[in-house]
């Protein structure tokens, strides 16, 4: 693999797809109810770091593919953890929301450790954790809330 990674931006891409129509469709669904500038600056720059790392290796940085079948590796976890992100949104609305926001933030998750740990591909390892910490948390408390906020507007009806 050289400095291209186009399994990398299938991944990102298909990944991307259901956050662009939800978002079109949900301007004001992105808004977080849980207040916390570091946790969400961090999980920016994790992020935007796995997306660019799982589309460009950086020489030296990476050690590519470093065991024998590891590109099935790859593929295999990541197009299969890609797979469930995919039905998760496609039946989101059955899923009670705190579940179905802790799925849409450890899978992604899990597609970039899982993408760092096979490639050898230390930036993109650290980004990951960085990035999984403080989307799950981000997502946990903010479905938290939400709920809890749904809870007392059906209390007050």
């Amino acid at each position: 693999m050289n400095w291209f990674n186009y399994y990398g931006l299938s991944i990102v891409a298909l990944f991307m797809i259901p956050n662009i129509i939800f978002a079109v469709r949900n301007k004001a669904a992105f808004e977080n109810a849980y207040k916390n500038k570091y946790l969400k600056l961090f999980e920016q720059i994790g992020r935007y770091g796995c997306f660019i790392l799982m589309i460009f290796n950086i020489p030296y940085t990476y050690f590519n593919f470093w065991f024998e079948n590891a590109l099935i590796a790859y593929l295999t976890i990541n197009y299969g953890l890609l797979a469930v992100y995919l039905i998760t949104w496609a039946f989101f609305t059955k899923i009670e929301v705190i579940s179905r926001s802790l799925i849409l933030s450890i899978v992604p998750s899990l597609i970039f450790i899982a993408s760092g740990i096979v490639l050898a591909y230390i930036p993109l390892i650290v980004f990951s954790i960085t990035f999984a910490i403080c989307h799950i948390s981000l997502s946990y408390k903010n479905a938290t809330l939400s709920k809890n906020n749904d809870e007392e507007k059906s209390d007050e009806n």
